[in-house]
């Protein structure tokens, strides 16, 4: 190792290696984006100095220098979108998204337990409906399509009763709102309670049907009720509901990542 290390060829080699890997891979990524023209800019600036450092031009040097500063600059500021998108792929690695998935699982389930004790406080009904294996595009396809990061401020906005949409289930996968509004249907079974309402029997219907979760907040009482494979348990307390989405949640996270 000590040898390898001494032959400063060799690293050198391999560091010209390495750039021009990381070169070709962010020409790879860009190049169907907007970005490529200032990629090929920074491409001339960057041989530009090359060749003024080689000449001893030493005024052209400072200048060119100048300028691949402005343009890092300049790159960061216009390019906000490409650069997250670029992150985002690199943390969906093998080798860290194990590590992320966990994060956003924990993220997800301290947002629906934050929004539904507030709307279980205010007596604000809701319906959250958890995917499972099962995709029940039927049900998505009944209300509107958002594709929106799940958040507590989000569920809060929808399920305000002057919302267009808090009258229907919210679809939740993993770190994303996929729909609002949804029509779920209503359980057919004969041996529940009649103090039941719409809103906890259509919980409990869907869940008979696949193997979803759906968490319900009671708009007469504020009880938290959670619906899994046909079976309704109420009077959820803030841990109870944690504890049970941390069951299901990191657990279709691990699998998925």
């Amino acid at each position: 190792m000590l040898n390898f290390l001494g032959n400063h060829w060799l690293l050198d080699l391999l560091d010209i290696g390495i750039v021009t890997v990381l070169f070709y891979k962010l020409y790879l990524f860009i190049r169907s984006t907007r970005a490529i023209t200032m990629f090929l800019g920074l491409l001339i600036i960057i041989g530009a100095g090359f060749l003024a450092e080689f000449l001893g031009l030493h005024g052209l040097n400072w200048m060119i220098s100048s300028l691949k500063t402005i343009w890092l600059i300049g790159f960061l500021i216009v390019f906000q979108p490409e650069l997250r998108r670029a992150l985002s792929t690199l943390g969906q690695n093998p080798l860290v998204s194990p590590f992320v998935s966990r994060v956003e699982a924990r993220e997800s389930i301290d947002a629906i337990v934050g929004a539904v004790f507030q709307m279980a406080e205010a007596r604000t009904g809701a319906l959250i409906l958890i995917l499972g294996h099962a995709g029940l595009k039927g049900v998505i396809e009944t209300g509107t399509p958002l594709q929106a990061h799940l958040s507590e401020e989000l569920l809060l906005s929808i399920f305000q009763t002057k919302s267009p949409l808090h009258d229907g289930a919210v679809v939740v996968t993993q770190d994303q709102i996929l729909a609002a509004g949804c029509i779920l249907p209503l359980t057919q079974d004969s041996r529940l309670s009649r103090t039941l309402g719409t809103r906890h029997r259509a919980g409990i219907g869907i869940t008979e049907e696949s193997d979803c979760e759906v968490i319900i907040v009671s708009e007469e009482t504020g009880t938290v009720s959670i619906a899994r494979g046909g079976q309704l348990r109420r009077g959820l307390s803030r841990e109870s509901l944690r504890s049970a989405l941390t069951e299901t949640i990191s657990t279709r996270s691990a699998q998925a990542a």
